[in-house]
């Protein structure tokens, strides 16, 4: 299955930690196929917080989306990120993994909602994406990545 992941850290060694998710991920997504990063300011938080460092990687994977979902969040984990722990979704992190498309499926349960249910308005996540993969289709949509970039 094609997969989309978004990438991102504004912690610590933020291109650090973004290789070492590259790295983890090259081990359960095939071909993997990994933008350049870009640095943002920070989308949707309160309070000031240090700039992001985002990417966006494709590629194939044998892994059920709950499956691959819980590697990303181990990946997180191992970079220190706990997201149990308050101050919560909006807080800095070293780490964030994102499972924004998983083929053509369509998930919306407990803890898993897939396409991403934000990603199509965050122009962090849609650049590196239209950067390696601009023909993929977003199947809440129908539309591409590059076409979603230019409504952004």
């Amino acid at each position: 299955m094609l997969v989309a992941i978004a990438l991102g850290s504004n912690l610590g060694d933020r291109v650090r930690h973004l290789d070492h998710a590259v790295a983890r991920l090259q081990t359960v997504v095939r071909q993997l196929k990994v933008s350049r990063y870009v640095e943002t300011a920070p989308f949707g938080v309160s309070g000031p917080q240090p700039l992001f460092l985002n990417a966006a990687a494709v590629g194939g994977t044998l892994l059920p989306p709950r499956e691959l979902l819980d590697i990303l969040f181990g990946m997180e984990h191992e970079r220190g990120r706990d997201r149990l722990r308050p101050p919560g979704a909006n807080a800095p992190r070293t780490l964030d993994l994102d499972l924004i498309l998983y083929g053509d499926t369509v998930i919306d349960e407990p803890g898993l909602v897939v396409p991403h249910p934000r990603f199509r308005e965050r122009r962090f996540v849609l650049e590196p994406l239209a950067e390696i993969a601009p023909d993929l289709v977003d199947p809440g949509t129908g539309l591409t990545i590059a076409a979603l970039l230019a409504k952004a």
